[in-house]
This record gives structure tokens, C-alpha cells and sequence, in this order.
């Protein structure tokens, strides 16, 4: 009598991929994503395809997210040395032969323009958290200091394209793994203190510093405008303050409920200049207001703490510290995003996630929650 054997469902077949999924970080997800989904529509309904491609551009990062959440936390800490050289390499590569545009050379043609600095973004965390792994348990400050030279490589080659708001994403991500490595407040406080100290020069000596013809050490002309603009952008309001007049009165144009959906005027009579891509924040609080704003903000909270209780949770230090540094790095994007078009910060390029238009952002923004989900995923795997 031969045995007989049930053929599996469809459904028992495709379990074991999904299962350990956080639960709460695929909500927050999904809500963020309805968010920039919804805002796409609004802002960019006079720009031809940008609410299809913002459309594929998600798919496409579902996908990489997907995948990487298959690879376990130890073979990611096996790409670290590798995808850290390779992001190097492609970085000197692109100040050798690299492809100029609007006074930058950021991007290396391979067939296709790539933009090289987008790989140090998820590889710098990832050889920081690598090398504090091999250190666990004899961390002693040389360690820090190779920790920082590994950091600050990679940090120059971006300033020197010039490209300063990747830059600024590359040296934050780093810097959280280092201050998660366990970083003395003694050492950091100092920092802070000088940080305030020259921000409170700056402010105080703005008249005679932002005069023409005075060069600002490190940083370029464009740069030191950029700056300048923020001090007191109307001194030129048709000009480089433009950007910071029109997000400034789009926002507050919102009041507490907004205009409503494909209601916002400053941003559909096109006064707000890159309304789907960097200032994309100003036509969502225009038309959804303070109200739409907390919720947006509460979401991308919502986002960050789950971040932060995996990472708290994790079982080994490498995806510890490579958690902490995704999940703040999601904190930097929206901070500085939010900050620039609300004009407490300079203009500078960062995307606001799930929101702003961007094919590469988008695909940097589902590796890493990825790495996110492979690590909750191990987490549970260790538990049972």
C-alpha cells in the first residue's frame, strides 16, 4: 500500500519567507507610503508621469526591501569590508572620470549615470558596525580614532564633488555608530558646546561675514550662500531666498486643517520651486496643514521608535549598532528635510523618505528598512 502525501498550499509554501516580518514596522511603512502616495498625486499632478514613477519608484524599493530582509545579519556583516571598498573605489573613480553637472561631479558613467556617494549611505554604517563587532570587549580610543579615519574617507571625497547634503547623511549614519559603540559624553559635549559657540558667531557676525568677496573656509561660493540665504533670505527674495520665501508661506498658508486635497494654490499655481522633490513637505502641509503635519510627523515617530526597540533588541552588536544607525539616519532624512523647508536649516539635498520624489533615494530607503526587517527577523529566530 503506497503512502499518499497532501500537497502543500500555496500559502504553507510561502510562510517561512514571511514569517518573523515585524508587524508594527511593516504598518508604519504602509502608512508612510499611503502618505507620499497621496502627496505625489497633489503635488505632482502638472508634472506629466511623477505619480507613476513615484509609484514604480516604491515598488521597485518593496522589492529590495523584500530581499534584503532574507539575508541574515551575519551575511550582511560579510558585505561590510567589500561594499565599503567598492564605494571608496567608485567615489575616487568619479573625481578622476567622473560626469559634471551644474558645477558638481558626482556621477560616474557605466553605461548608465550613477551616483556613487548613494552606496556609502547603507556601507558606512555597515563597516563601522562591522568593525565595533571585531572590537567587542577591548574598545579602547585607537578604536574610535580608525573608526573615525574609516568615517571621514569617504565624508571628503563626497565634500570635494562638492555634494553636501549627501555628505552630511554619510557623516551622521557613521557618527550614530560610533556614539552607540559606546562614545564618552566627555568626548562628545565639548563638540556640541563648539558647535554652539560657532553657530551663535555666525548669527552675530552675519552682516559682515555675508559680504561679497569673503571666502568661508572648506565650503564653496554657492554653499556659503546657501547659509547666508538662511540668515535673512530677504535680502534676496526673487533669488537664492526664493526657495525659503515660498516654503514659508505655503506652510503657514495651511493653518491647521490645510486647503485640502489638490487644493493648494502656492503649489499648483507652481510658486514653490521642486514641489515634488526637496520641497515636496511644503505642498503636504499647505494642503493638509498643522493637523497633516503631526500626523506625518507622528508616523515617521511611530517609524523611528519601532527602529530603535529592534535595534534595542537585537541579538549580537553588529546588528545592534546597525539598526540604531538605519533607524536615526530615517531621523536625519525627515530633520533636515522638514528643517530646510521650514527654514531653520540651509537648502541642502536630502529627500524627505516615502514622500519626496527619487528613484535612487527610494531604493537607499528600502535597503535600509530591509536590514531593519533581517535583523527583527533574527531576532525572533534567536527567540524561538
Amino acid at each position: 500500500m503506497s503512502a499518499t502525501f497532501d500537497r502543500p498550499s500555496l500559502w504553507a509554501r510561502l510562510q517561512p519567507i514571511f514569517s518573523g516580518f515585524d508587524g508594527p514596522l511593516a504598518l508604519a511603512i504602509a502608512l508612510l507610503a499611503a502618505g507620499g502616495l497621496v502627496t505625489m498625486y497633489s503635488a505632482g499632478y502638472d508634472s506629466g508621469t511623477r505619480f507613476a514613477g513615484h509609484a514604480r519608484n516604491m515598488g521597485l524599493a518593496l522589492v529590495v526591501l523584500f530581499v534584503v530582509a532574507q539575508i541574515s545579519p551575519q551575511r550582511l556583516a560579510r558585505l561590510a569590508v567589500p561594499l565599503y571598498a567598492l564605494g571608496v573605489a567608485l567615489l575616487v573613480a568619479t573625481m578622476l572620470f567622473g560626469v559634471t553637472k551644474k558645477g558638481a561631479t558626482r556621477w560616474l558613467h557605466i553605461g548608465i549615470d550613477i551616483q556613487p556617494s548613494e552606496v556609502l549611505k547603507i556601507a558606512m554604517p555597515l563597516m563601522l558596525a562591522w568593525w565595533f563587532q571585531r572590537r567587542e570587549g577591548q574598545l579602547r580610543v585607537l578604536d574610535f580614532a580608525a573608526a573615525l579615519l574609516l568615517l571621514a574617507l569617504p565624508v571628503a571625497l563626497i565634500v570635494k564633488q562638492p555634494d553636501l547634503g549627501t555628505a552630511i547623511l554619510v557623516l551622521s549614519a557613521g557618527l550614530y555608530v560610533i556614539f552607540f559603540a559606546g562614545l564618552s559624553w566627555r568626548l562628545i559635549i565639548p563638540v556640541l558646546l563648539l558647535a554652539a559657540v560657532a553657530i551663535t558667531a555666525l548669527v552675530l557676525s552675519e552682516e559682515r561675514i555675508c559680504q561679497a568677496g569673503v571666502k568661508w573656509p572648506l565650503l564653496h561660493d554657492y554653499q556659503k550662500a546657501r547659509v547666508c540665504t538662511l540668515l535673512d533670505p530677504t535680502k534676496d527674495p526673487l533669488g537664492k531666498g526664493f526657495h525659503i520665501i515660498q516654503g514659508g508661506i505655503a506652510i503657514g498658508s495651511g493653518g491647521v486643517t490645510g486647503k485640502g486635497f489638490m487644493k493648494g494654490t502656492q503649489t499648483h499655481l507652481e510658486f514653490i520651486p521642486e514641489r515634488t522633490t526637496d520641497f515636496v513637505f511644503a505642498a503636504f502641509a499647505e494642503e493638509f496643514g498643522l493637523a497633516g503635519t503631526l500626523a506625518l510627523i507622528l508616523g515617521f515617530s511611530f517609524l523611528i521608535l519601532r527602529g530603535l526597540m529592534i535595534a534595542a533588541e537585537a541579538p549580537t552588536q553588529f546588528a545592534r549598532l546597525l539598526a540604531g544607525a538605519v533607524t536615526l539616519s530615517f531621523f536625519t532624512y525627515a530633520f533636515v528635510n522638514m528643517g530646510m523647508v521650514s527654514g531653520i536649516l540651509p537648502v541642502v539635498g536630502v529627500p524627505l523618505p516615502f514622500i519626496s520624489y527619487g528613484g535612487t533615494a527610494m531604493v537607499t530607503l528600502g535597503l535600509g528598512l530591509g536590514i531593519l526587517m533581517s535583523i527583527a527577523k533574527s531576532r525572533r529566530l534567536v527567540q524561538t
